[in-house]
């Protein structure tokens, strides 16, 4: 251990370490840790009953049934919103190797595959979120955000700057550089901005932000949710991803570069033929991402087709991509590609890795994404979509399930353990959704028959 960084956090009044690790569902999970005792979480690593954790498939005895988080040193930091404490992120280890159903041992599987051709996958996240008070009716957003169309309130947006200056003060003292916010398109919905990373500590962050804003919404007396749908009439909540190559040169190998003298085909959207394959692959792929994207029954409430209640979508039903285009699944802009399918559900670890092996698989393959689409699908008819070959998404959490489970190409890259437990837990979360009676079969059938 660097005595010089515990004698630092010392100086900071940090007494405790939360080692946290992320379980399948892309929750933060972890423990209490006496700064004193940091040197054990490092090696042999905190122990946790590996059958207590969500879709570890460890067993209930033997030496398998430990699941040890080892530090990750590099993401050890005081949490500003929280005084006395640290935060330190785990891989996951069973008897004594890295464990395959770990899902950042799994990103790192592919982190590892992009550095061995010398490349980093760069990701800005940008997530979207509800920040909602309990009344006599439930939740909902304060009493005053009540515009028919909100984007860019900035009356709401000032009226909750209490909870907006916590967070993105102690989001820059933890390093990742908020620049942006913004009231979004629905009533109660909000959109923080911050600096891209590497894909590692892109997915770091991203659970820093997820937990200082749980912690900082409490406080203010709020509820902070990250649930991609919470109200029918609404728009959802995503969380896209803008991606980007870096190579050892500092250059960015999906961007047309002056070796590239024209793009493929004369598309003309600051893509390299290498970008435009990395693209391919993702488009092939995509109805097996979209289990990794979209991780709940709720998530296909905002990737369905048709019109949506709201009266405004911005969220990907069909699979193809455009310049600038935010109605299908991949956004071309400034020789980047942003991935529009996630949700704020989504696991970072797994919905990266599970972008970086399509994305691969593009690349090794040389697959075509075909031609842009530079319309507004959403105003098209259905016979004008089928000209352009635009395949939809997976509409619901089974079909999506069933789409990552043939997938071989993705299974074989993250590994068949995390895809078979991933698999098992999101299929019994859609049988058990789909045995559900809601309130609107019996109000719609109970007396029709």
């Amino acid at each position: 251990m660097d005595t010089d960084r515990l004698d630092a956090l010392r100086a900071q009044g940090v007494r405790y370490v939360f080692a946290q690790f992320t379980d399948i569902h892309g929750a933060a999970k972890g423990k209490l840790v006496p700064l004193a005792q940091l040197a054990d979480v490092v090696s042999p690593g905190a122990g946790f009953s590996g059958p207590s954790i969500w879709g570890t498939g460890l067993p209930r005895n033997g030496p398998r049934s430990e699941y040890y988080g080892r530090a990750d040193l590099t993401t050890l930091h005081a949490m500003p919103w929280l005084p006395g404490y640290a935060r330190v992120v785990l891989d996951g280890y069973v008897a004594g190797e890295p464990f395959d159903a770990c899902p950042r041992q799994v990103l790192r599987k592919q982190v590892a595959r992009l550095a061995a051709k010398g490349w980093l996958l760069n990701a800005g996240l940008e997530p979207e979120f509800f920040l909602l008070q309990q009344g006599a009716g439930g939740y909902d957003a304060e009493a005053t955000d009540t515009l028919e169309k909100p984007s860019y309130d900035t009356k709401s947006l000032l009226r909750r700057r209490s909870f907006l200056d916590k967070l993105t003060t102690s989001l820059n003292e933890c390093g990742l550089g908020v620049y942006q916010i913004d009231h979004e398109d629905a009533t109660g919905q909000f959109e923080v901005n911050y600096h891209y990373a590497d894909a590692l500590r892109a997915a770091d962050n991203f659970m820093l932000f997820k937990m200082a804003a749980h912690h900082i919404a409490e406080e203010e007396g709020m509820l902070f949710s990250m649930m991609p749908k919470p109200f029918a009439e609404r728009p959802g909540s995503g969380l896209h991803f803008h991606l980007s190559l870096a190579d050892d040169d500092g250059h960015a190998p999906l961007a047309l570069g002056p070796a590239d003298s024209a793009e493929q085909g004369g598309r003309a959207l600051g893509l390299s033929p290498l970008g435009y394959h990395f693209l391919g692959g993702l488009l092939h792929h995509a109805p097996a991402l979209t289990a990794l994207c979209a991780p709940t029954v709720n998530s296909y409430k905002r990737l369905m087709c048709g019109e949506s209640l709201s009266g405004t979508s911005w969220a990907p039903a069909f699979i193809g991509y455009g310049d600038n285009n935010r109605t299908v699944a991949a956004r071309v802009v400034h020789g980047r590609v942003e991935w529009r399918i996630p949700d704020s559900a989504a696991n970072p670890y797994l919905a990266l890795a599970g972008v970086i092996a399509a994305g691969l698989d593009g690349i090794e393959r040389q697959l075509d994404p075909g031609e842009p689409v530079n319309q507004d699908v959403y105003e098209m008819s259905a016979a004008q979509r089928n000209d352009l070959g635009l395949r939809l998404l997976p509409q619901n959490l089974g079909e999506a399930v069933a789409a990552l489970r043939v997938d071989s190409v993705l299974t074989a890259s993250l590994g068949a353990t995390i895809v078979h437990e991933f698999c098992a837990l999101k299929q019994a979360e859609w049988l058990e959704y789909s045995q559900h009676v809601s309130a609107w079969e019996t109000a719609r059938y109970l007396q029709r028959f």
